[in-house]
């Protein structure tokens, strides 16, 4: 009997909460499909490029994965957890800013992973509601707390 000893691996990604260039009270989210085989909503975000700067990534993955130009606004945090994916153990830090979209048209066709399902403008109040992960919400409230 083989025994396969878990190894870790270190991921970073970036993204954020897109709000609409015409309407400050919408937020562009994505879907994609879960573990689980079902959809969820989540905020826009993916990996880093080699030679990209964290802010730079996240406008980059906005715009990939939504269509929309975007500029940064501020940094919101970063969330930090770990999951197992067979023998690997991947601990991941995905680094959020608050972006206002400056350009482009909401659609997920430049997606080159073909992962998003769907893109959508939602009210901030719906955020709560609608988005998949708890470390997502908290990013939604410190960015509400930053818009004032």
């Amino acid at each position: 009997m083989k025994i396969v000893r878990p190894f870790t691996v270190t991921e970073v990604s970036a993204g954020g909460l897109v709000i609409s260039g015409h309407d400050s009270n919408l937020v562009a989210l994505i879907s994609h499909r879960n573990r689980g085989g079902g959809a969820d909503w989540c905020l826009p975000k993916g990996h880093i490029e080699r030679g990209e700067k964290t802010a730079e990534t996240a406008v980059r993955e906005v715009y990939e994965e939504t269509g929309l130009e975007a500029e940064v606004i501020s940094k919101i945090g970063e969330i930090k957890y770990s999951f197992r994916l067979g023998p690997k153990r991947i601990r991941k830090t995905v680094h959020h800013y608050l972006m206002k979209q400056v350009g482009g048209d909401l659609n997920h066709q430049g997606d080159p992973t073909g992962e998003v399902l769907a893109v959508k403008w939602f009210a901030m109040h719906e955020l709560h509601d609608v988005l998949a992960h708890e470390n997502e919400k908290k990013m939604v409230t410190l960015a509400w707390e930053i818009l004032g």
